[in-house]
């Protein structure tokens, strides 16, 4: 009778326990969302449209910025046996929000062990040479060209002010060649947090100033000439690294 009396005492808890760990052990696998937060910077300055403040990095003068967009494409996720490519990823990204930033939520992460995130600066080919609307690609947008099928990778548009006088400055990138990867590597786990998070920090001013130095007066217009298009593109595969926020350098 004491055992009856003790197994009946104890099987409640038991299966209390149980459907705890059970709940506990469901809970720490659920797929979660992951934010990526892109921070705009002009090298040591953030970026402000529409305001002549950054200096010419290649000659004399002052420019402005008064759009910059690129796109953002196959946001991978990988681990030593794990990995993660967001479907339907292209984003375009752009700063002309209240608060300057821009901001991709990848919903439905599986949780593993991840040691780098990925991602493409612009359009890989086989979307570049598609008409279909994925993501936010849009044949019939701004950043599609008008001239054959296809989509600029990067766009950056402002003014250059020498003395009183103020030139456009127009720079629309976009041939399949200039599809740069980037990768960063992931520190602490992801998932150590309640809302998981990367910010990065995009340094426009690395397009005009990385492994070449651009004078925009001397180049103030690049849109269908692959030598200039190819060496703006190898600046820019150098504009994004991870941060921590506030992102400063």
């Amino acid at each position: 009778m004491a055992r009856k009396r003790y197994l009946s005492s104890i099987l409640p808890v038991l299966a209390v326990a149980l459907t705890g760990a059970i709940y506990v052990s469901c809970q720490s696998v659920q797929p979660v969302s992951l934010t990526l937060r892109f921070h705009p910077f002009v090298g040591d300055q953030a970026l402000l449209l529409n305001q002549v403040r950054y200096p010419n990095p290649g000659g004399e003068g002052s420019f402005k910025v008064r759009d910059f967009q690129f796109f953002v494409s196959n946001v991978r996720l990988v681990g030593n046996s794990e990995e993660f490519l967001e479907p339907e990823s292209y984003h375009l990204a752009r700063f002309d929000s209240e608060d300057g930033t821009y901001v991709i939520v990848i919903d439905s992460v599986p949780q593993a062990d991840y040691g780098r995130v990925e991602f493409g600066i612009g359009v890989d080919s086989a979307a570049n040479a598609s008409l279909a609307s994925v993501g936010d690609l849009d044949p019939n947008g701004r950043m599609a060209w008008n001239w054959e099928v296809g989509y600029k990778f990067v766009l950056v548009e402002g003014g250059l002010m020498l003395g009183d006088t103020q030139y456009p400055l127009v720079y629309h990138i976009g041939f399949d060649e200039n599809y740069k990867v980037a990768s960063f590597t992931l520190g602490d786990s992801l998932f150590d947090h309640q809302d998981p998070s990367v910010d990065f920090r995009v340094d426009l001013l690395q397009m005009f100033d990385g492994t070449e130095t651009v004078d925009m007066a001397a180049l103030p217009n690049v849109k269908f000439d692959r030598t200039d298009a190819g060496m703006l593109a190898g600046n820019y595969a150098g504009m994004v690294s991870k941060c921590t926020p506030p992102c400063t350098r």
